[in-house]
């Protein structure tokens, strides 16, 4: 295999997979957690607690792992070929496709699982819920345009 088409193959798994998963950070920032957050604090919580606990099934991270490794591999695919055209747009895709997983990896799941340790139905749970949606949103529309701009970038 070539190293053109090695580059083909990565940047339309990539593609892919990142636009995968912006369709998925999309549609939490959009009305997920909007829907979520109009539910009482205890329902919104266990809807939540719910949904992280589905979340690492084989298909997903496949997916989810898959692309972080090719990203990886595009990556350097792109320095190696770098100063042909679409090198730097190969990289700077891959990277920003890298960030929006690492947001998840360092900030998302460590917050998803202080919010499985917590029972719904507790006191304190309704005050850690009303920040983990504000915060949690916010930094999800950061790794939401992340993976958007990836998008761009690795089919330009």
């Amino acid at each position: 295999m070539t190293l053109t088409t090695t580059a083909r193959l990565l940047t339309i798994v990539v593609a892919t997979g990142t636009g995968l998963m912006a369709g998925l950070y999309f549609a939490f920032s959009c009305f997920v957690m909007r829907s979520l957050d109009e539910l009482p604090p205890a329902d919104g919580t266990a809807a939540m607690q719910a949904i992280n606990r589905e979340v690492p099934n084989p298909v997903f991270l496949v997916v989810f792992l898959g692309t972080a490794v090719a990203c990886v591999a595009l990556g350097v695919v792109a320095v190696v070929r770098w100063g042909e055209a679409g090198s730097a747009r190969l990289l700077a895709g891959s990277v920003l496709s890298l960030v929006a997983f690492a947001m998840t990896v360092v900030y998302h799941v460590p917050l998803n699982d202080r919010l499985a340790a917590l029972d719904p139905a507790a006191a304190e749970t309704a005050r850690f819920w009303s920040d983990y949606v504000s915060s949690w949103t916010s930094w999800n529309h950061v790794r939401t345009v992340a993976s958007i701009v990836a998008l761009v970038l690795l089919v330009a």
